[in-house]
């Protein structure tokens, strides 16, 4: 069920694990080209104060004027922190690591976790004709992440296929339950993504089977590859389905964002 509140709009997804180096930031890049590519308009907000998905699409730190950052702090309309990408029909509002005092900025703000939810209801947002928002959240369970889910529709969880991948995760669903309890009772979990998935490896495999032992259908039938093609394209500022739209990393992305949609409808 959608929230009623919000007006008739895009699907708002934040993509989040309180754990570093899962694919997250990989999975936002990749996951919004490939929804571009199905022929959806997609937003990729950077919530995280590294700014990667900025750097992901090629935005030079010196063209981030205008942020998330500043976009959460009410100084600007969405509009103006909105940039193009050079993907056609996809767009982003970038981050800095000015991002890393937020959330001190916004403890005093009584509306502290409705900021980007407020932000993202803005009347400009629709001259877009935006399919998909992607909210990349930075590694931690801080007010940002926070913001974003009280803002989303549902959280899709990148799960990297190694020993304890699973042990964060409760935290997590936690954190998604206590949102849903008093800021956004219409959010739900979108998913489970493995990532960083080797088949030769038997702990990919062992982590496989307990994740869909422990979570059923919350965890994707696509998984993610350990792909060299998925490690080399942020270093040429392009989205694996850019750099090389025939290797296994970008068809693992197509394969899903198709189910990501089909979930959906």
């Amino acid at each position: 069920m959608s929230d009623p509140t919000r007006p008739k709009g895009p699907q708002i997804i934040s993509i989040a694990n309180q754990k570093g180096g899962v694919g997250k930031t990989t999975t936002t890049i990749n996951l919004a080209a490939a929804l571009v590519e199905l022929g959806y308009r997609v937003l990729v907000i950077d919530l995280d104060p590294q700014g990667n998905a900025s750097t992901g699409f090629g935005v030079e730190p010196s063209e981030r004027t205008l942020t998330t950052y500043d976009l959460l702090l009410g100084e600007v309309d969405i509009h103006d922190a909105i940039q193009t990408t050079d993907i056609q029909g996809l767009w982003i509002v970038p981050a800095t690591v000015d991002l890393s005092s937020a959330d001190i900025e916004m403890i005093s703000n009584e509306k502290r976790s409705f900021l980007l939810r407020d932000a993202l209801r803005q009347r400009a947002l629709d001259t877009y004709a935006i399919d998909f928002i992607l909210i990349d959240c930075p590694p931690s369970l801080s007010l940002l992440t926070v913001n974003a889910m009280v803002a989303s529709d549902s959280v899709l969880v990148p799960l990297q296929s190694e020993f304890f991948a699973l042990e964060g995760l409760t935290q997590l669903i936690m954190t998604v339950r206590e949102v849903r309890q008093t800021a956004n009772p219409y959010l739900r979990i979108a998913g489970v993504v493995l990532t960083m998935y080797d088949k030769r490896n038997n702990l990919s495999k062992q982590v496989e089977t307990d994740a869909r032992e422990n979570l059923g259908d919350l965890v994707f039938k696509t998984v993610i590859p350990r792909n060299v093609r998925i490690s080399e394209a942020p270093s040429y500022a392009l989205p694996v389905l850019s750099y090389d739209p025939t290797s296994k990393g970008s068809e693992a992305y197509r394969a899903l964002a198709k189910e990501l949609v089909s979930k959906k409808g």
